[in-house]
């Protein structure tokens, strides 16, 4: 019966916001997924047009389609993270199987000679925009400790507002903390029945001081993080081929995510002297929700051999619920306090994320049926991404610190293909300037790729594979640990597509 109460309790619970800059850098950044030939090519495909992962680039590229086809593209994503946390090494791997792209387009040739308007196209396509599933372990030993995290949210809170009321059960109690004080004093309450801290005076209800129970130079800590999930895009887009040489396209994005993290910690090696010996401090959270966008491009073949492009992308508009849960143990722990697990559930409410706009670029030259090479340059100022309802206080104070510490983002984008018989060659690089006005919170990224495609006359098959590296500095937890782990990711993609025409 207990347990059941639990869950109705957290079902019910409505905490203070806790979203932040990690949040918006989540959704604002999308990987470069699509097709094979999209992926061969680093996605520079802003001039080309005529592939439908280009519609991500420009709208305007579904209308260079010269038939109605149907594409399919299955993705193997292999994640590799290299991780250094006080001198130790640290490395973990997954691999994951999904449908990266799936859509098709019909193109209606006009039949009337006298419209300027040579054709339209209508297209549907589903691609996946970021695929969230990723694994880090970080371990090491260092001088900051998990006390520091949890005496950094207690210190000024009343001992008063933690203590369990008669008849209350200790995750009916953590529960209402988190409802109606706030997470600051959710966590204080976890540490003080954790076994983790005391307050100075244990009769003053008043006691706003904070001691710890660890004693340590140095302790071992191990930390471990799985992300699962996704961000998808379904893309509705209408374009056109006006006269010979210019192609216009719009197209609206609807946005579909789901979000989970589970962080595991453990932290041991305490002085010989510390009334504490272990720490278990584990945190799940759920995201879920949608979005909205809208996309306006255009391709100009200036002659044979040159073809320009340029599209605006709009602020990706989300809403997005989260739930919480946590655990705590240690040889120091409240009795009661296993029952305070993944089962207890903290429900936020529904909060906005308001993406920035991305400008690009593009040019490409075509060398008549044997070749071509592309380039695109895209433009994203990351300090305009928001956090909304923006009069909320908290909100306004992240999006201050938002501003303050992103900036621009430049992003490269070079491909090739190269054409023998039925045979194409394709390859491409790609580079992404930091969000991060220091560069180094996150790394810049960079990226190549190559490709095969294989023409049967009434169908294509292509081949791709790409490698991206990026570097970041991960913090463990949001306070307390001044010293971030430094994670190298390596995601490697191996694609397969097949392309009907209609």
């Amino acid at each position: 019966m207990k347990r059941f109460l639990t869950f109705i309790m957290g079902m019910s619970c409505l905490a203070l916001t806790a979203q932040n800059i990690d949040d918006v850098l989540r959704y604002s950044t999308e990987n470069l997924q699509g097709t094979a030939r999209f992926q061969g090519m680093a996605g520079a495909f802003g001039a080309l047009g005529g592939d439908m992962s280009s519609l991500n680039i420009n709208p305007a590229g579904s209308a260079v389609f010269a038939n109605s086809l149907f594409t399919i593209t299955g993705a193997n994503y292999h994640q590799n993270n290299e991780s250094t946390y006080f001198g130790s090494l640290g490395s973990e791997v997954r691999n994951s199987v999904d449908i990266s792209q799936l859509g098709g387009v019909f193109v209606f040739k006009s039949r009337n000679p006298n419209t300027p308007w040579q054709k339209i196209s209508l297209a549907l396509n589903y691609d996946m925009a970021r695929n969230f599933d990723n694994e880090v372990f970080v371990n090491g030993s260092g001088n900051q400790g998990i006390d520091n995290y949890f005496l950094n949210f207690a210190q000024g809170v009343p001992f008063g507002s933690l203590l369990i009321q008669d008849g209350e059960f200790i995750e009916e109690a953590y529960l209402d903390i988190g409802a109606n004080l706030g997470f600051r004093e959710q966590q204080a309450f976890l540490g003080y029945y954790g076994g983790v801290i005391d307050p100075v005076d244990d009769t003053d209800n008043n006691n706003t001081a904070y001691v710890s129970n660890a004693v340590y130079n140095n302790v071992d800590q191990q930390y471990f993080r799985r992300t699962n999930g996704y961000n998808s895009k379904l893309t509705l887009n209408f374009a056109g081929q006006y006269q010979q040489n210019l192609f216009l396209g719009a197209s609206l994005n609807f946005h579909d995510v789901l979000f989970d993290q589970y962080t595991e910690f453990t932290e041991t090696g305490y002085d010989a002297s510390s009334p504490i010996s272990f720490v278990n401090f584990d945190n799940y959270l759920r995201t879920e929700g949608s979005g909205f966008s809208f996309s306006l491009g255009a391709i100009a073949v200036m002659n044979e051999n040159l073809r320009i492009g340029g599209s605006y992308q709009s602020p990706t508009w989300y809403r997005l619920l989260d739930d919480t849960s946590q655990r705590i143990n240690s040889d120091l722990a409240d009795s009661e306090i296993g029952f305070i697990d993944f089962n207890v559930v903290n429900l936020f409410d529904e909060y906005r994320i308001k993406t920035p706009a991305k400008l690009t670029g593009s040019l490409a030259i075509v060398f008549g049926p044997q070749g071509l090479i592309s380039f695109d340059y895209g433009y994203q100022d990351m300090a305009e991404a928001e956090l909304r309802p923006i009069f909320d206080p908290v909100f306004s104070d992240e999006n201050t610190f938002i501003a303050s510490q992103l900036g621009p983002v430049n992003t490269y984008r070079i491909g090739g293909e190269y054409r023998i018989e039925n045979l194409s060659l394709r390859g491409g690089y790609r580079f992404e300037s930091s969000p991060y006005e220091d560069g180094v919170t996150v790394g810049d990224l960079e990226a190549f790729s190559f490709g095969l495609g294989f023409n049967f006359g009434g169908s294509r098959l292509d081949l791709a594979f790409s490698r991206a590296e990026q570097s970041r500095q991960n913090t463990l937890f949001v306070t307390g640990f001044p010293s971030p782990a430094n994670v190298t990711n390596i995601n490697t993609n191996v694609l397969v597509g097949y392309t009907l025409n209609l």
